[in-house]
């Protein structure tokens, strides 16, 4: 077959890519590369003009007149002119219902060209979406991202990337997707439940994970454990990360030499990798009910990983408490607590990321789920 994947986020589509090629199908990526991670794609609409000095100062000056992002037009137009390589594929999956994240208007109609010149499209929710942000808004989850913001209007800005969601243009974009995909399909649990009961829902089917370029490191005992904490400004308080820095507080008084503590700050997914390899311990995400991709990959490389892992987690994949990582509840005495009692019982560590990479062999192998996805597809 050949397939057209339309958007990037945490390397989903690259991941699922491999293993369809591996399967023998002819795949295409077109996206922006999830912008400062960078990821790679076959087309790119990645803003390059208004990147460039004299451009980027014309860009802020615009947006500070006319609350409008120069670069978002560019992204527009780049797919634009692509659309003469984006006909006759038997499958389209976009990564999101605004996959090309331009302005509303634009995006339907690029949409609706793309709808035009190929067979079936399907949508992914393995991101923000409108009925994953209304059932947020409607505080269906016993907790979520939104949290922080409930809890404190004043963080408005941060979610207004959320909220956007919501709103009477976005809601046009939305009507129109759903009018044209064949389905959807969840990614995680944090979009599962939100889908469940939708006439047009396909179910979930895990994210795919190249275990092969992801090599296995059995935790070793060492003099000091080691605690990695990645922190992205624009999901600062969507992740959960100030319960993560108060926590990492109460650890490093308490245990002070015993503990090494690596922060990274909005880093390009390669260099990243790197800074996190060395660590026993990943701290993830906190409002969450599954793990998103970041938590896989680490949880593959043997890493004990802090991240969404609620019952609802635990009675999909069969599984126990903490067995395969460690739930993070938005609590940061909690999470504190569950550090100390890896610090104090290191020994801990190597089971359970002995048992997390088997788990990600078994429920997220890239080729399983390629499969997976085809049957979908079908």
């Amino acid at each position: 077959m050949k397939i057209l994947l339309v958007g990037e986020y945490s390397r989903l589509h690259n991941t699922l890519k491999e293993g369809l090629i591996t399967l023998g199908h002819e795949v295409t990526i077109i996206g922006d590369g999830d912008e400062f991670k960078n990821f790679p794609v076959d087309l790119s609409i990645r803003p390059k003009t208004f990147d460039l000095p004299f451009f980027s100062f014309l860009r802020k000056g615009f947006y500070k007149v006319f609350k409008t992002d120069l670069a978002i037009w560019e992204k527009g137009l780049r797919f634009y002119f692509h659309l003469s390589k984006l006909k006759g594929f038997d499958v389209v999956q976009l990564i999101n219902e605004k996959p090309i994240k331009t302005t509303p208007r634009f995006e339907r109609y690029l949409l609706k060209k793309l709808f035009q010149q190929n067979k079936s499209t399907f949508l992914l929710s393995c991101g923000i979406d409108i009925i994953s942000v209304e059932f947020m808004l409607r505080k269906k989850f016993r907790y979520s991202q939104m949290d922080p913001y409930f809890e404190n209007p004043k963080l408005k800005p941060e979610y207004q990337y959320i909220l956007d969601y919501d709103n009477p243009q976005h809601r046009k974009t939305h009507n129109l997707v759903f009018d044209h995909i064949k389905g959807v399909i969840a990614s995680d649990m944090d979009y599962k439940l939100p889908l469940e009961g939708h006439p047009k829902f396909l179910g979930l089917v895990p994210n795919p994970v190249n275990c092969s370029k992801l090599k296995y490191v059995p935790q070793q005992l060492q003099k000091e454990i080691v605690i990695f904490l990645g922190i992205n400004r624009f999901t600062y308080h969507k992740k959960g990360i100030p319960l993560f820095e108060e926590a990492l507080v109460i650890i490093q008084k308490k245990y002070k030499e015993r503990v090494k503590i690596i922060t990274a700050e909005s880093l390009p997914y390669e260099e990243y990798i790197e800074r996190y390899n060395e660590a026993h311990i990943i701290l993830d995400q906190v409002y969450a009910y599954d793990q998103g991709y970041n938590a896989l990959e680490a949880m593959a490389k043997g890493k004990v990983v802090f991240t969404g892992a609620e019952q609802e987690f635990l009675d999909e994949y069969r599984l126990k408490e903490d067995e395969v990582c460690i739930n993070a509840l938005p609590n940061a005495i909690k999470i504190a607590e569950k550090i100390s009692m890896l610090i104090d019982n290191p020994e801990m560590l190597q089971p359970i990321g002995q048992a997390a990479r088997l788990f990600i062999e078994r429920e997220h192998d890239h080729k399983m789920i390629a499969k997976r996805y085809l049957e979908k597809w079908s």
